[in-house]
């Protein structure tokens, strides 16, 4: 396995070019099971649960051809041939990967009327149920038997329903949705999540001949429709909004100065403000997004909520640069409630931070030292990354596979804007201080 090394301590600066959003690419992949034909999706991230996710739809009858990148940020293209589904079985050694095959099931039971899926992993922050998934899929019809950490789903024929979900989770949204477009009728979706990403999803379903409303909004309306058809152009997915905060963040942590390219900053409109109010300066263009900060970040509290509220996905993140603020402030998680794993690996690069239920209280120091670390989930990785970007020494980070699962070409971008630090196998040694990035870079104030 590999590892992470930094020498941390240097301010990063420069711009990073934002890949595809992994989190539309998944449920659009999945959604060409939907129509027979060729589907062409440009955009797509090269990541572990993207190769996971064409792997799912192979072992369905479903191939796929991945281009070349386009450029340097892998902007790939992807054909996958849906024209034929040889078998109805998401199986568990690729579903215990990523939860996100679970979305397998809505299109499944929609094309086919049968459906069997293994119940799902992915990162290890909570339990995560897919109850709201199968109450949204009943309502249109099916029929489910659980056994053998599977999930058997019927059904003869799909009809609109009127739907309200408990809470607004994102892949039951999508599911659902996702059933829903061929269901006899009209179909109603109260509470739903109003991610970019379910909006990336119903351009791309609306393209295929689907009919949707509501997009963006907490009610989705369906019209469902006998068939879909593949899109007449390509489908391009939309720019990573926790990418773009990720490295905006990197720029709070290490008192830097980068601009993230090719994003669209509505997508990470509901975190500029809190960059202002942590002392850094931002700047916003059509297509980038600039943050700079000189000194230590003022505190600045948040809670996570769904959208448009603080996402959870950039919880973890923020702390890091919380950790080094000039005060103290608290992070409060409300969507999953194993989400602070990050923060005993946090302590042991020397941040001051106390747990209580679901709220962590962060207390900033004034500088962090380098330790050897283990990621334990896909947002914590990127949290560990980013303290040990600003840490004084060299840090280690384990468990890389969490990483690969969601960023792209991770050590190439933060490289490119003066982070030194190199990817190597875990038994190779690293000397402390031995790394040089690609451009200069000045020691971060403490």
């Amino acid at each position: 396995m590999d590892k992470l090394v930094i020498d941390g301590g240097h301010r990063l600066s420069g711009s990073v070019p934002i890949s595809g959003a992994k989190n539309a690419a998944l449920p659009i992949l999945i959604a060409t099971l939907l129509a027979p034909g060729q589907h062409v999706i440009e955009n797509v991230p090269e990541l572990v649960d993207i190769s996971t996710t064409l792997s799912l739809l192979g072992r369905l009858g479903c191939p796929s051809l991945i281009s070349e990148p386009e450029d340097p940020a892998g902007r790939g293209r992807v054909v996958i041939d849906a024209t034929r589904i040889a078998f109805r079985e998401a199986p568990y050694d690729l579903v215990r990967k990523m939860r996100a095959s679970v979305l397998a099931l809505g299109p499944l039971l929609a094309r086919c009327g049968e459906a069997r899926v293994s119940l799902p992993g992915g990162c290890a922050i909570g339990v995560r149920p897919i109850d709201q998934h199968l109450k949204g899929l009943e309502a249109l019809g099916c029929t489910f038997e659980l056994a053998g950490g599977y999930v058997h789903g019927r059904a003869d024929r799909l009809v609109g329903a009127d739907i309200e979900l408990d809470f607004p989770t994102v892949t039951g949204t999508e599911n659902i949705l996702m059933a829903a477009v061929l269901a006899e009728g009209v179909t109603t979706i109260r509470n739903a999540a109003r991610e970019p990403e379910i909006v990336d999803l119903a351009r791309f379903l609306r393209a295929m001949g689907a009919r949707i409303e509501g997009d963006g909004t907490d009610t989705l309306i369906v019209d469902g429709v006998p068939a879909l058809r593949p899109a007449r152009q390509p489908h391009r997915i939309l720019p990573d909004r926790i990418e773009a905060g990720t490295y905006l963040t990197a720029a709070l942590t290490t008192g830097g100065d980068i601009t993230v390219t090719k994003v669209d900053p509505d997508g990470i409109s509901m975190l500029l403000p809190l960059f202002r109010a942590a002392g850094a300066e931002v700047t916003v263009g059509e297509d980038w997004v600039r943050v700079a900060c000189d000194e230590r970040p003022d505190p600045v509290s948040i809670e996570t909520r769904p959208h448009p509220g603080f996402p959870t996905d950039m919880q973890a993140q923020w702390m890091a640069a919380m950790s080094l603020s000039s005060g103290s402030c608290s992070v409060r998680e409300t969507i999953f409630e194993n989400r602070f794993m990050h923060v005993a690996e946090l302590s042991r690069l020397g941040a001051d931070i106390a747990i209580d239920g679901n709220e962590a209280h962060v207390h900033g120091v004034t500088h962090l030292q380098g330790a050897t670390v283990m990621a334990t989930d896909l947002r914590a990785s990127a949290s560990l990354v980013l303290a040990g970007l600003a840490a004084r020494g060299q840090t280690e980070v384990l468990r890389l596979y969490h990483l690969d699962r969601g960023y792209e070409r991770l050590v190439e971008k933060l490289r490119a804007v003066g982070g030194r630090v190199v990817r190597v196998a875990d038994h190779v040694r690293v000397p402390v201080g031995s790394i040089e990035g690609e451009q200069s870079s000045e020691r971060v104030a403490s």
